[in-house]
This record gives structure tokens, sequence and C-alpha cells, in this order.
């Protein structure tokens, strides 16, 4: 089966201690969650998988952000997420590389309105592994999005975040009913 990295949403103004949005950023500290994704990050390197890095973000005047959202609104007030800034920049501690594929998105799922889909009907994609924050977010959204489509899915366990430990647990949980959940280890 071949298989695909997904890497959501380890952005400064979301996974860094000092971001703007940041819940998640002690968690995802205290548990290595960006140490555990570079090591899924390592093992998809040396499988030859491709790897989509994914981020939030919105232009300036934030006109792609929906005013109505209140999970989004709050962005244009903080002036988070604002691509092009060291808010949308990843993590430093990500292993990221400047000619990995970047996925722009301006909603929860990776798949909405993006060029996902396309990149990975391209690459004959039949399996998608994610890691990212937050589980009970991105990470749960873009795993229904894609059992949705017919792509086998496995979540990545320790390689995920959420604000709080009942959200994370919850998320995985429900992911558990259509992806397989596992740890970097099992991996």
């Amino acid at each position: 089966m071949r298989s695909a990295l997904l890497v959501l949403d380890f952005i400064n103004d979301i996974a860094h201690a000092k971001g703007k949005i940041a819940r998640s950023a002690e968690r995802i500290a205290a548990h290595r969650v960006i140490e555990n994704a570079n090591q899924v990050i390592a093992h998809a390197r040396a499988q030859h998988w491709p790897i989509y890095f994914v981020k939030v973000g919105f232009h300036p005047g934030y006109i792609d952000c929906p005013k109505h959202s209140p999970m989004f609104s709050p962005a244009a007030q903080h002036g988070a997420l604002l691509l092009g800034s060291w808010g949308t920049q990843f993590h430093e501690k990500l292993a990221f590389q400047e000619n990995d594929p970047v996925v722009v998105k301006h909603r929860v799922s990776a798949f909405y309105a993006t060029s996902l889909e396309a990149l990975l009907g391209a690459q004959e994609i039949e399996q998608i592994v994610l890691t990212g924050t937050a589980t009970n977010m991105a990470v749960e959204h873009t795993g229904r999005d894609a059992h949705d489509r017919d792509y086998s899915v496995v979540v990545i366990r320790d390689a995920c975040e959420a604000a709080t430990e009942e959200a994370h647990k919850a998320a995985l949980e429900s992911l558990g009913r259509f992806a397989q959940v596992i740890t970097s280890g099992e991996l």
C-alpha cells in the first residue's frame, strides 16, 4: 500500500510557546510531540513516502478568513495565522526541509479547498499517515475527510496533541472508529 505522511499545523502561532493562539504548545513541548513527529518524518523519508507539510493561514486583510467562525475569527482579532509572518512558519524544531511540499489551508481539514487530493492522486497514495495539532481539530477532521475519500488512515497518537488531555483522548477514541491509531514506535 502506497503511503503518504501529512504533518498538520506545527506552525509557530499554534505550536510555539510564543505563538498568538498556542493553546496546545505547552502540551506539545511537555510530551515531545514534535520530536515524535520528527521520528515519523525520518521513517517516511527512509521509506521514500511523500511528505506534505500542511499549515493553516490567511492572506493579508484576512479576506479568506470566515468572519462568523468562532474558531477562525479570533485569528484576525489577534493578528494570528497571517501567511508570510513568523506565526505561519513551521516550528523551529520540526524536521521541515525547504524543498518539502507545503499545503496551505484556510479551514480545519487539509482537504478543504486545497491541492492535497490532486497531490495524493498524482502519487497514487492509498494510505494517509497523520501527525499534527490539534488532535481534535485538524487531525480528526483531516482523518475523517481522508476516510470518506477512501484512503486508509493511520494516526500517530504520540505525534499529535490538543489543548487538553481530555480533548486529545476523546479525538483519538473517535479516530479509532475509522483509523488505525498507533504510536511512533509502532510505525
